[in-house]
């Protein structure tokens, strides 16, 4: 090295050197400012480059819905663009530590236009295939690394303890007061990282001040920071601070959207395949002469991907790239079998007897969270009378997309010929065509009980008075041999 250089030189800038050495040489050059900043984690709507790199913040998050020009529908490379430029302003701090931006990629790259997403919620639950899932792990790392985001929230043992959205306001009531008390409390209690996620010119001013009080102890900042620094040093953050945009091909690709497919058709749980055991209602016949499709599920991609699909509590329609029932059934058909849909069909189509057969997905309305509350667990958009109506003309296949289980009445489950506990299934629903056809067989379990009366919740398998309608572990296949009693 030239004198220069080895005047500029900084042992926590250098690759080369240890993890445990480069934070030692950082840790000591940081001011109290910077290591609050470095602990204070925003959300990219109050992100100016101003605050990113006079504070030295540490940590940035996109809420559901929150992306590039506000939109939802928007392109992986907009996303890189827009976490680029917040990533330069970080760089161009004091000491130029990077940041690091997390999202809520929860059951695939759902908050990117056209990126794959895979089953949700207990979807992936009753499928068992391990393999499987490290490959939809991989994947959705891929396409989200290709947005230059660089992880996804997850409960897991760690990659440093980071608070939820807003966190620190549930610990005092009305939530949000006595924000300072807040604070210590959970910095004391080991937190290292706050999405705080738009007051942040408070919450620094706050925990400054409980530093230089003596409220919370230098020693607990340093090491939240040793922590911060060792994640953004261990993943080459520093090195790489920008989105890799060679991934940008990987997004939505065949191969992911082939695995997301695969995911579907295991993770379905088939729970009535005929009136008579003897004589199964599954597979159909592809080259029936005409088929009715019918229900609020049948064609709408949003209700098929759920909450946390590109908006927080999710939305219906086109809000994404991907293949609906409709769309899958129409694919998986012979040639010169006519394919009718009509969402709710009407009395001249129920008074039709030229229908060999009919498939009827219904379901819930996306929601997240506390939106999801529901007492009653009913199937909503008069799901049941829709199957009722149709089943009591066609033999019927229903498909009931949710994110838990539903109230099954016996009449109705008596009435219907087979029904498809499909979950949230994603953008692919070409995994149900697999398997409702015959290509594959039925793979998931339940993973969870099915209740048969909502006051019977909490219902676990250990309980003495255990009455479900459906066991833990419950799923039928085509294939006699490997469905249970």
């Amino acid at each position: 090295m030239s004198q220069a250089e080895v005047l500029d030189y900084c042992v926590y800038k250098d690759p080369n050197a240890a993890v445990d050495a480069r934070i030692k040489d950082l840790l000591p050059r940081m001011t109290l400012k910077e290591k609050v900043g470095q602990m204070t984690m925003i959300e990219r709507r109050v992100g100016t480059h101003d605050a990113i790199k006079d504070l030295s913040i540490g940590g940035m998050v996109s809420t559901g819905g929150s992306g590039p020009f506000g939109k939802v529908k928007t392109e992986s490379s907009d996303w890189a663009d827009m976490v680029d430029r917040f990533q330069k302003s970080a760089l161009d701090s004091r000491l130029g530590i990077p940041l690091i931006y997390g999202i809520d990629a929860i059951h695939g790259n759902n908050s990117i236009y056209g990126a794959t997403i895979f089953p949700h919620n207990v979807g992936l639950g009753a499928t068992r295939d391990a393999d499987l899932a490290q490959k939809i792990g991989e994947a959705t790392a891929l396409e989200v690394r290709a947005s230059g985001i660089h992880y996804t929230f997850a409960p897991c043992v760690a990659g440093v303890v980071i608070s939820d959205w807003r966190g620190l306001d549930r610990l005092s009531e009305p939530r949000g007061s006595n924000y300072r008390y807040c604070i210590s409390s959970a910095i004391n209690a080991g937190i290292d990282m706050v999405m705080v996620p738009y007051r942040y010119k408070l919450f620094v001013e706050d925990l400054t001040s409980l530093v230089e009080s003596g409220e919370v102890q230098m020693a607990r900042i340093d090491d939240a920071i040793e922590r911060i620094l060792r994640v953004k040093f261990a993943a080459s953050v520093f090195e790489f601070p920008f989105a890799n945009r060679s991934l940008l091909d990987t997004v939505g690709c065949k191969l992911h959207r082939d695995l997301a497919r695969e995911a579907v058709r295991k993770s379905l749980v088939l729970l009535k395949n005929g009136k008579d055991l003897k004589n199964p209602f599954l597979p159909l016949d592809r080259n029936a002469k005409r088929i009715l499709v019918a229900g609020t599920h049948a064609n709408d991609l949003g209700y098929q991907c759920g909450g946390w699909t590109a908006d927080w509590k999710g939305s219906s329609g086109n809000i994404a790239i991907g293949t609906t029932i409709l769309d899958a059934i129409k694919e998986a058909v012979g040639d010169e079998t006519e394919v009718v849909y009509e969402q709710y069909p009407s009395t001249e189509t129920l008074a039709r007897r030229d229908f060999s057969y009919a498939v009827v997905a219904v379901g819930e309305e996306p929601y997240a969270e506390t939106l999801g509350d529901n007492s009653e667990l009913v199937i909503p958009f008069d799901g049941v009378d829709l199957l009722s109506s149709v089943a009591g003309c066609f033999p019927t296949l229903a498909i009931l997309i949710s994110g838990r289980p539903l109230v099954l009445e016996p009449w109705l489950l008596e009435k219907i010929d087979a029904l498809i506990a499909a979950w949230l299934p994603g953008s692919e629903g070409g995994g149900i065509a697999d398997v409702v056809f015959g290509d594959h067989d039925f793979e998931g379990k339940l993973p969870v009980t099915w209740f048969k009366r909502v006051e019977q919740l909490p219902l676990h398998a250990e309980m003495n008075a255990y009455d479900p309608l459906f066991s833990l572990g419950f799923g039928l296949t085509c294939n006699k041999e490997k469905s249970p009693n």
